[in-house]
Formats: structure tokens, sequence, C-alpha cells
């Protein structure tokens, strides 16, 4: 081959290797995240300190270009998940990352009023309006509202609720017409929408947004919890947990490491998360001793038992521990022996 077609073959498999990072395909691919130590971005007001740590474990997600989609075929650890099994249809990116993000938010929420109540302090919540979570293509609301809009006010009326909102969205007729006061980047702005039928048969009208429930709750003393980009729900019962070990003066870590997973119900119902696998390996890595896991009330296939595979299958010495709700978390750690060095 002469040197100018060898040329020539070099600069075409640069442009195929550089094309390869930056055209995405309809899959998204999911890999081990990290381990990260909750007390530095959780802060009870003059709570108490821990000898050990409780971690959150996360899972890196991202589009699945050329390059990527090969390496997850060939990783044992990795997953391909098909565009729709990850977004909502017709969701865009900003609102993807916006329903992650609120999901977090209520994660949050729903960790600090579990830890609270468990130590028999009072809980509150200052309703604030409605949240944005998805905007309807085609309907009113399109091009008018966005993601993460918070609607305070429907024709000069305030709610205590997204099933408020709802009802008086519904007693309208296709044609009438709504006034919304809406904060948009912290700026108010007032949004005249004429309601329109959904194009899904339904006599319904309606102006075409997926509402939830804006509110933040009160507690005493004052807890902060700074998650910055970090989205989804999963870290609940390891919020929860945080928090209550703060409230609490023995301390439920024992002086270990101790990382898990699962969703968290007001109520301390522990529930099922995705990419259970991956959390395994993050938290194996990050030197955990103990893994906290959904058990699902012993379902098939439960979390639990997907991690015990998986810790299997990599060797760790981690001990896995299934958990259905909050109260077996707390049961199981408060019986931990004080580990000594």
């Amino acid at each position: 081959m002469s040197k100018k077609a060898s040329f020539r073959l070099t600069i075409l498999l640069s442009i195929l290797l550089l094309a390869s990072v930056f055209i995405y395909l309809p899959f998204y691919v999911s890999k081990p995240g990290m381990a990260k130590e909750l007390e530095p971005i959780i802060d009870v007001e003059g709570g108490y300190d821990e000898e050990g740590s409780f971690m959150l474990t996360t899972i890196r997600m991202g589009r699945a270009n050329i390059y990527s989609y090969i390496l997850a075929h060939l990783s044992k650890y990795q997953e391909i998940y098909p565009l729709e099994a990850i977004r909502a249809e017709n969701e865009t990116d900003e609102e993807y990352t916006s329903r992650q993000l609120h999901m977090m938010d209520n994660s949050k929420a729903n960790a600090i009023e579990v830890a609270y109540k468990k130590a028999g302090l009072p809980v509150d919540y200052e309703y604030k309006g409605v949240y944005v979570l998805q905007v309807v293509p085609g309907m009113p609301a399109d091009g008018n509202l966005v993601p993460g809009d918070h609607i305070l006010k429907i024709d000069d009326r305030s709610f205590t609720s997204s099933a408020e909102f709802i009802e008086y969205i519904g007693s309208k007729k296709s044609g009438e017409k709504v006034t919304l006061t809406v904060t948009h980047k912290n700026k108010e702005k007032n949004v005249t929408l004429a309601l329109k039928q959904f194009e899904s048969g339904s006599e319904k009208a309606g102006i075409g947004i997926v509402p939830v429930d804006d509110k933040e709750i009160e507690v005493d003393p004052e807890v902060s919890v700074d998650t910055a980009e970090i989205g989804g729900p999963s870290a609940g019962l390891m919020f929860s947990l945080e928090i209550y070990n703060q409230l609490t003066e023995e301390d439920l870590t024992a002086g270990r490491e101790i990382a898990g997973t699962g969703t968290i119900s007001p109520d301390g119902t522990v529930g099922r998360i995705g990419g259970i696998e991956q959390k395994i390996i993050a938290a194996d890595k990050a030197g955990a001793e103990i893994f906290l896991a959904p058990s699902e009330n012993g379902a098939d296939d439960s979390n639990y038992e997907a991690a015990v595979r998986t810790a299997k299958d990599i060797g760790t010495n981690m001990e896995i521990v299934p958990v259905n709700n909050f109260d077996e978390a707390v049961d199981y750690l408060e019986k931990l022996q004080q580990k000594t060095s």
C-alpha cells in the first residue's frame, strides 16, 4: 500500500472513530457508578456524629454511541436499555432531567418525614403549588410551559393539592380559557390558555401537563440535603438512615461502612430500584462492609436476590442484608456489634 493510500485510510478510520463517539443510538447504557458517603451532604442542625458511614450508591446512565454500545455488549455488568424503557414517549432531554431531579426531591422529603417520625419529632408541609413534571406535545401548554415550572394559582385561585388543580381543570370544557400564575426560572408571569380535547379519544379537555404537588417539608431541627445534580428516587432508604442517625444519640453505623439502595415511601416501605448489580460493584469498590437491599417481601427475583447473586459472582465479603421497610433496617443496625480496630 502506498503512503498516500495509507494516509487516506488512516484519515477515514479516524473519521469513523470520531463519528462513533458523536452518533447516538436509540439506547441507554448503564454501568457501575459510585458509592458516596452521606454525612458530608446531609446536615441535621445540632446532629450527632458517627464513627462509620452510610453511603448511597449510583449507576452511570447515558445515551449509547456506537463505541459504548459495543463495550456494553462485551461487559457482564453493563446493561443496554431501549430508549422507550428509560424515557416516556415524546419526552425531551429537559423533561427527563427535570423528572429525575423531581423524583430526587420527593425522595428526600419522604426520607426526612420517615426519619423524623421515627425519632418522635413533628413533621409539617408547606404547599407551594403545582409542579409541571411533563408537557404533552400539541396541547395548549406546549410552548407556553416547560418542565420545572411552578403553577401558583389558576384563575387567581390557590390550591392545596395537585388533585384540586386537576379537578378544577376537569370542570371546564374545550375552548374555555384559564389563566395560570406561573414562576419560571424564579420569575413570575401569567399565562392564559384555551383548553383542548385530548387526542386519546377522551371527551375530557385539558391544558396538557402532568402536574404533581410542589410542597416543602418543615421540620425542627432543620436538615439540609445537598444532592447537586444526582437524580432519581433510589437513595431514599440511605437518606432516611443517615438523617435518623444524626437525630439520635446511638450510632447505628457501629463504626462500619454501610451502603445500600431502595426507594422510601412516607410509611417507611422500601421499594425496588434498577441497577442493583452495578450498585453492588460500586459499593464493593468503595470498601463497604454491609449492603442493604430491597427484599420486596420475598418476591421472586427481588433486588435482594439479584444482589446476593452479584456479590457471590464478584467474590466480595460484603454482607447483603434484605430489608422491606425502614423499621427492619433500623432493627438490624441496632443489633450490630461495635467494630473494634
